[in-house]
């Protein structure tokens, strides 16, 4: 009778270990996961000296949307694991923007210069330094921490930033939904990244779902999930063969 207890505790102990387990490679992949489809992009911007097919406004979307998820952790403590992605993702952010600039100023071929400084409304988010964009961030997050350090005690103004968070980080795709759309074409765009967008978002949204998450993020993946098949769609679109495009 004991005997066949202590099975039972074992195997049981087994099983809650194998969950753990689960439970913490799920969590791995939350964090990096979000960063990966950037690598494709990446390695196609490094072999073809060329950003015509990616748009920084993504960069800016993402640095935005994160930036605010964080305050919103200060106000409502959700998962570590979600604000450690959003850590990741600014991380991984300033690193594409740092390479759209370097390939963007070997490309030039005009001598003119575009920063921040010079306040051009029609230069926003096209500077050639990559220092314009640090400076930007900067007094962006600077007066919203204000901001959040003085309101924390005030749910609305608590709920109101996580939305304003998803909110941003749900139009992730529309900056190059729209490009592509501008362009009538989508060559330049790594169509491997758009896949692992699409699986990415319908990855953390169950995720969001099953760890009960914010309603705020579960709403974001969803919009998140639409906006990737729009892109898809545009793949379809405007290549008569789009599949081409994955070797």
């Amino acid at each position: 009778m004991d005997n066949r207890l202590g099975l039972g505790d074992e195997e049981e102990g087994d099983v809650g270990t194998l969950w753990h387990s689960l439970d913490w490679l799920t969590s791995c992949v939350m964090v990096v996961g979000g960063a990966l489809p950037y690598a494709s992009q990446y390695q196609q911007i490094l072999r073809t000296k060329n950003t015509d097919g990616f748009s920084t406004r993504v960069c800016l979307v993402l640095l935005v949307a994160n930036i605010l998820r964080i305050l919103f952790w200060f106000g409502k403590q959700f998962e570590v694991t979600l604000l450690l992605q959003s850590v990741v993702m600014i991380l991984t952010m300033l690193v594409m923007l740092n390479l759209c600039c370097s390939v963007q100023n070997t490309n030039r071929i005009s001598t003119k210069h575009h920063h921040i400084t010079d306040l051009e409304p029609r230069f926003f988010w096209s500077w050639d330094g990559f220092e314009d964009y640090l400076i930007f961030l900067l007094a962006f997050t600077l007066p919203c921490a204000f901001a959040t350090l003085l309101l924390l005690d005030s749910s609305l103004f608590v709920e109101s930033l996580g939305f304003l968070a998803v909110l941003t980080e749900a139009m992730l795709g529309l900056p190059q939904l729209l490009q592509n759309r501008r362009n009538h074409s989508t060559t330049g765009m790594s169509v491997n990244m758009v896949l692992l967008w699409m699986a990415g978002d319908s990855f953390k949204t169950a995720y969001f779902a099953l760890k009960e998450s914010p309603l705020q993020f579960l709403l974001c993946g969803l919009t998140q999930v639409l906006v990737d098949l729009a892109i898809l769609y545009q793949v379809c679109l405007y290549s008569q063969d789009p599949w081409d495009k994955l070797a």
